[in-house]
């Protein structure tokens, strides 16, 4: 199977530098999932707002939101 391995800022797109700074700041890490994501760099930009408000909008607490997100990769049998 196919991998899509992470993106370190320095491999990254300058475009998304921003981004790796942002992310990191503000979570204390780059998550994979973006890191991933850098590959395609306009994906990326569109990504993060729609991400911001799944998880931060709404009436269930965002970790419970992220509860259903690793159910659901062991369900699947999600090796990440």
């Amino acid at each position: 199977m196919a991998a899509v391995n992470p993106l370190t800022k320095d491999k990254a797109a300058p475009e998304v530098h921003e981004i790796f700074d942002n992310l990191t700041k503000s979570m204390g890490f780059m998550p994979n999932f973006f890191a991933a994501m850098a590959h395609r760099p306009a994906v990326l930009k569109l990504l993060l707002p729609l991400y911001g408000a799944i998880v931060n909008q709404g009436t269930v607490e965002p970790r419970y939101k992220e509860l259903a997100y690793l159910k659901t990769a062991h369900i699947n049998g999600c090796e990440y």
